[in-house]
């Protein structure tokens, strides 16, 4: 049982039990010995009737409705922005406190957006939903929080390497299929992305607006702003798919209010909550997707002195989307409400 539920049992449904996201909590859910009392899985109705194993047992996947959450106490959402739109409320109205992981809710004023390293007091003012942020946003304000703390921020700019888990597991699927047939020197026709992502990178992530950027770097830069409450810190973009399964890396810089030498951002870094620094060039140590992938911690590395800037700093993350991006941030938002009693 989890040191911080009290000695208390907590009812939970899980809607999108049967995507990636889902699976991901379900065994993050587990291997934290997270203080359930009864566990219901929802998802849509194609998916009713599959049975997930869940520890020792199997629960039947059940048809998620407006009328699934009676007697919940926590309902986590992953699922379609049309299905967090439907069922946050409808779990709300039932008495629970939906934490949703869609975009849907994230910069409602009324809605806290939580990563628990950075902001975990927004817990507290909620009217019943918490947003977790966007996957690409996390992993950058855990690692730009320790240094604005002592050095404050005031311009950021990331490019970001997002791996196709990002978009499903259908996209997962349609980059092993392009591998396979482009070595095989066969054609193949992108359905996924508008283009091939197989070999290629694709500067493009969600709709294009009317400045250029995309949906998902100006979600960055907003949700950004928000976690840390600084709403007017310039901050641009660039969002990249890459033909990555999963993980996604980041390169950022940094222009603090004082110089500050590299080492001793490492030390901060060191000592923050979640992150792991990886940094030593002389053997090629490096936040990398590969060894991200299937851990919890947010990877820091190569941080050296922005030539650009005097007061900048440059460096390299890497982070698993599906856990820290996502699943697991959710988990630890509910851990935050339950050690402050507050389910």
């Amino acid at each position: 049982m989890s040191e911080k539920s009290n000695g208390k049992l907590y009812n939970v449904a899980v809607v999108g039990a049967t995507g990636l996201v889902g699976q991901e909590f379900l065994r993050i859910l587990a291997g934290r010995h997270f203080p359930l009392r009864n566990l219901r899985l929802l998802a849509s109705k194609r998916s009713a009737g599959r049975r997930i194993t869940f520890g020792e047992r199997e629960i039947e996947v059940e048809e998620a409705t407006t009328r699934s959450f009676a007697g919940m106490d926590l309902v986590f959402i992953s699922a379609s922005d049309e299905a967090s739109r439907e069922f946050a409320p409808a779990a709300v109205k039932a008495g629970a406190i939906a934490i949703d992981d869609s975009g849907v809710w994230r910069m409602e004023p009324h809605v806290p957006l939580v990563v628990p390293e950075v902001n975990p007091d927004d817990v507290v003012n909620h009217e019943g939903i918490l947003a977790i942020p966007n996957c690409s946003t996390t992993p950058l304000v855990m690692a730009l929080w320790p240094l604005h703390r002592v050095n404050p921020v005031q311009r950021v700019v990331v490019a970001t390497y997002q791996s196709v888990a990002g978009t499903g597991r259908a996209a997962m699927s349609e980059l092993m299929q392009q591998n396979q047939r482009i070595l095989e020197n066969q054609p193949v026709a992108p359905h996924v992305y508008p283009h091939q992502i197989a070999f290629n990178l694709l500067p493009e992530i969600g709709s294009f607006k009317d400045d250029g950027y995309t949906s998902e770097e100006w979600k960055m830069a907003a949700e950004t702003r928000k976690i840390m409450h600084e709403p007017e810190l310039p901050l641009s973009a660039t969002c990249v798919r890459v033909p990555v399964q999963v993980g996604h890396s980041e390169a950022v810089q940094v222009e603090l209010s004082r110089t500050m030498d590299p080492e001793d951002a490492q030390s901060l870094l060191r000592q923050a909550p979640g992150i792991v620094v990886q940094d030593d060039p002389s053997i090629s140590l490096y936040p990398q997707p590969w060894t991200a992938t299937g851990r919890d911690e947010v990877f820091v590395g190569r941080i050296r002195q922005d030539s650009s800037h005097a007061r900048g700093l440059a460096f390299w993350l890497a982070c698993d989307n599906l856990r820290k991006g996502a699943a697991l941030n959710a988990i630890q938002i509910a851990e935050e409400l339950i050690s402050r009693d507050l389910v």
